[in-house]
Order: C-alpha cells, then structure tokens, then sequence
C-alpha cells in the first residue's frame, strides 16, 4: 500500500509548514484531522478540501460538515472520499479551507509517494512541522465584551472595538466618566449657566425697547 506525503503551508504564512504521511486508502477526514493535530485548532469546523490546478485554482470540492445547500447539490463528503480517488498527478494539489466562519486557506501538495508503509508508525503521521501555527480568538473569548458588541447595529461605532479597548484599560475608563467625558465637569457648568441667569445682555440698554418700537419679551423666545 502507498503512503503520500503531503506538504501543508498556509496560504498567507509561508513560514508555518507541515508535512504529513498518509496511507493512499484513508479518507479526507483523516488529513483534515490530522492537519488540526499539527495546528492545535478544533476540526471540529466547516471546511473544504479542493482539488486544484497547478496555479492553485480550485477545482471539485470534498466537504466536512457541509451546509445543507451544499449536502443537497450533492457535494462530495471528506468522510466518505478516499485520497487515492482524487491523486491523478504525482504533484497533485489541493486548495483548503478551514472553518468557513473564521477561515484559514491552505494549499496541500502531494511531494512524495512511498511504496511501503513501515509497521512502526501509526498513520496519519506528522513527518515536519515548522512554525507556529497563528492562533485563532474565538468569538465566545471575548466574553461580556463580544456580547455588546454583537447587540449593537452594525452602522452605530464600536467604542470598545475602534479605541482597541482591553480589559485592564477599565480604571482609565472610569476616569473618563465612562464615556470618555466628565460628566461632573458638564453638571457644575450647567449649574453655572443657572446661577447667571439674569438681565440678559440687552439689560444695560435702558433704551432698547423704545429703539424697538415694540418692546422685547424674553418669553417670545420660548
């Protein structure tokens, strides 16, 4: 039985590779999984393998937990496809997609084939890994923050999000009123403009109402 070697980077970090041996008769699922036991995120994620053209574009999808328009088109499943139905080239390639919420792109090349499976080893096998794989926030980290954020329209400014607000910044917070303004300062001058509320600035004008021929009632304003 062959085993395939299959080189996995990601498409927007180059420096993050994986290599892994494959028996030719496991399924999609298995190098999808083990794919994640190399990066450390869940697969427990809607994702698509490819098969692609030597310019990485993509060609038949193999799909993992697939949506329901795609399980109705009758989408090829990652559970039930075996590599070797797919390999038509020594160098064949994949274009891969992890979790469509969050997706991370990936390009999947085959680069060896090997004959003979050595009885010592339990495939899928991770042969290289180089880098750290970039992790991966999810929504249900941010906590109470996250649950603001999704409750407010998408038109209206996302205060905590824009002015990059952590957690520890709450005492500075604080310190601005809340809402960056100090409220205590808006409160004495409001009180001020009561306080000098009096003769308004034609007061000093004995005259004006004569000069206005009708009289000025500050009531008129209101």
């Amino acid at each position: 039985m062959a085993i395939y070697r299959f080189k996995i980077s990601f498409e927007d970090f180059d420096e993050v590779v994986r290599e892994i041996d494959i028996k030719s008769n496991q399924t999609f699922e298995d190098l999808h999984k083990a794919i994640h036991r190399s990066t450390g995120y869940s697969a427990e994620k809607s994702s698509s393998f490819y098969v692609s053209t030597d310019n990485w574009i993509k060609g038949d999808e193999i799909a993992y937990l697939p949506t329901q328009r795609k399980a109705d088109r009758g989408v090829a499943m990652m559970e039930k496809s075996k590599l070797s139905s797919f390999i038509e080239d020594p160098h064949q390639k994949f274009y891969y997609t992890y979790n469509f919420d969050r997706p991370f792109d990936f390009h999947v090349e085959l680069i060896r084939i090997i004959l003979e499976t050595d009885p010592n080893i339990e495939y899928p096998f991770l042969v290289k890994s180089v880098g750290e794989a970039p992790k991966i926030i999810e929504k249900n980290n941010l906590g109470s923050f996250a649950v603001a954020s999704t409750q407010s329209s998408s038109s209206d400014f996302d205060f905590l999000n824009e002015m990059d607000f952590v957690p520890e910044d709450t005492e500075e917070l604080e310190a601005m009123g809340g809402r960056g303004i100090n409220t205590d300062v808006i409160e004495d001058d409001h009180h001020d403009e009561q306080e000098d509320d009096g003769p308004d600035e034609f007061s000093d004008n004995e005259n004006y109402e004569e000069e206005d021929g009708g009289g000025y009632n500050k009531e008129d304003d209101y």
